[in-house]
């Protein structure tokens, strides 16, 4: 780890003025990691926790905003996240272990960089590291490495399990920085890698996440967060799939999808709205369905296997939401190489 300036200020005023080449520090569970293997070299690191922006609190929208500093564990065992948005606490709960949901935060999660070894790898090529250098990753050993939205530069999967029920939710994040306050849509606000793969969220310099807006969305028990893993590995999905349906009798009134482990971000196709909006649950509505969000994967060497797999994970998943039978938390299907 390489020397740098460290500071803890009280005021959001005071935080926002952060010199060039700073990072913010919340539980650390990211960037400390990348700092240790030189990935990260930040000049100057900012401490936030003394800034009051841990509280989880309604809306008057009947809503539900999360703060950034509250911890992953804390978001996952509150009663109004339980009552009203349970397949948020399922994502939380299967997204790491019990010790890292007890430091890691909401805004470090919705900003936590992909997991890819090539780019934590230092004598790897990795464009969105060290831009310009080239993708390791392709042509290689990339069995879990995106097969959507990807681009020439860059295959890497997006790592977060919150993201993609915020992404379904179509939750907003509120925004801080030297220009002002500012929101924007969850499933805007990770970047495809195109040709600038290090360019990897909206936030502007100085910026940082004040808070999460849960709007005021309720499925009952037609939801669920399915996250296949490999065997032994607890953290990171190959594939996962968060569904809510809003269901009026054996109908699907509205209906949301959204997918983990195949994009660089939060993978949400809004036609999908319109596919199940009227519908009745059936294997060919559901197959249709896994084929349009699967519609423009590529794969590449090694990832073949994911693009057969997605499919079914994503009419399981859509099964469980339509039958009221969500994942049990914690209980996690594993992927072997075989599969």
């Amino acid at each position: 780890m390489r020397a740098f300036f460290y500071s803890r200020p009280d005021t959001l005023a005071a935080v926002v003025r952060a010199p060039p080449h700073s990072r913010y520090l919340a539980g650390g569970t990211s960037l400390i990691d990348l700092m240790k293997v030189d990935v990260e070299r930040p000049e100057h690191v900012i401490n936030i926790k003394a800034l009051s922006l841990d509280a989880i609190e309604p809306l008057p929208d009947g809503g539900l905003r999360l703060g950034a500093l509250t911890t992953n564990a804390r978001t996952a065992a509150h009663p109004l996240v339980r009552t009203n948005y349970p397949i948020l606490a399922s994502a939380l709960l299967a997204g790491a272990s019990a010790r890292i949901r007890h430091v890691a935060t909401n805004g470090g999660n919705i900003n936590q960089r992909t997991r890819c070894h090539y780019f934590y790898d230092t004598n790897a090529a990795c464009n969105k590291r060290a831009p310009g250098t080239g993708c390791t990753a392709r042509g290689t050993r990339n069995r879990v490495h995106a097969i959507l939205g990807t681009s020439a530069d860059c295959i890497a999967a997006f790592p977060s399990d919150m993201c993609v029920v915020l992404a379904m939710l179509d939750a907003t994040i509120n925004l801080y920085g030297p220009q002002g306050a500012r929101r924007v849509h969850a499933r805007d606000y990770h970047r495809l890698p195109g040709g600038t793969p290090w360019l990897e969220t909206v936030l502007r310099p100085g910026e940082l996440v004040l808070s999460i807006d849960l709007p005021p969305i309720s499925f009952g028990s037609h939801y669920t967060y399915l996250k296949i893993r490999d065997l032994n590995v607890l953290a990171l999905a190959v594939v996962s799939v968060a569904v809510g349906l809003e269901m009026d009798g054996d109908v699907i009134r509205h209906g949301r999808v959204a997918l983990g482990g195949v994009a660089s971000r939060p993978w949400y196709v809004p036609e999908v709205e319109g596919m199940l909006c009227g519908r009745r649950p059936s294997r060919s509505l559901f197959r249709d369905v896994a084929d349009r969000l699967m519609q423009g994967a590529e794969v590449d060497r090694g990832n073949a296997a994911k693009r057969t797999l997605a499919p079914r994970v994503i009419q399981h998943a859509l099964w469980q939401a339509a039958t009221a039978s969500p994942q049990p938390d914690g209980n996690l299907p594993v992927w072997s190489c075989s599969d």
